[in-house]
């Protein structure tokens, strides 16, 4: 029996390099109580559906409070516990709030930075695989950085929710291209809103 809902689809969200946060030509996806956690062992669930879909180096936290990226990986949290706000895509991108069941998949350069959580709040991150997670801060000499290593970093094997076949594996297509899905959300820098 599948821990994802029936036809789990993606917020998706371009956000633009604000000159400090990079960000990423590839859509940040968010799956909007995606998951059907089991209420026993919420975390659990979440790492064996990443793992299941080829998605390691799971960790169980938070989100940082400080502005930062991860320049050389792309970087999956879905939400075991509880909810907050997080202001994804940098100073000018947007505050979402993100709660049990969520998940967010941020491309390589994505800033984030929690503004706000429960006292509950529990994140499961992941990665794909072959890659090494490095934590960036927003500064001119880590973007310059950032803007060679971004386009290095390799396309996931599959979306870390919905497997091989999953949104990420339509949205994220090697042509570099801005995907033309009609759930795509363009978020221009200075642009703020709310999604939910």
């Amino acid at each position: 029996m599948s821990v994802v809902r029936d036809n789990a689809e993606p917020l998706a969200i371009v956000f633009e390099d604000d000159g400090l946060v990079p960000n990423n030509i590839l859509p940040f996806l968010v799956y909007q109580a995606a998951v059907k956690l089991d209420s026993r062992q919420p975390e659990e669930t979440i790492e064996r559906l990443f793992e299941a879909n080829g998605w390691g180096g799971t960790w169980r936290n938070g989100v940082f409070d400080y502005l930062h990226y991860h320049a050389t990986v792309h970087e999956v949290l879905g939400v075991a516990r509880g909810s907050a706000r997080v202001r994804f895509g940098g100073d000018h991108g947007q505050e979402l709030e993100i709660k049990a069941g969520d998940v967010a998949i941020l491309p390589a350069g994505t800033g984030h930075q929690r503004i706000k959580a429960s006292e509950d709040f529990c994140v499961i991150g992941a990665y794909p695989p072959g890659a090494k997670m490095e934590v960036t801060r927003a500064t001119p000499e880590n973007h310059a950085r950032a803007l060679k290593t971004i386009p290095n970093v390799a396309l996931p094997p599959a979306d870390p929710v919905t497997g091989k076949d999953g949104a990420l594996m339509r949205l994220w297509r090697p042509s570099g291209a801005r995907p033309t899905n009609s759930a795509v959300v363009p978020a221009k820098a200075g642009t703020h809103s709310h999604e939910r």
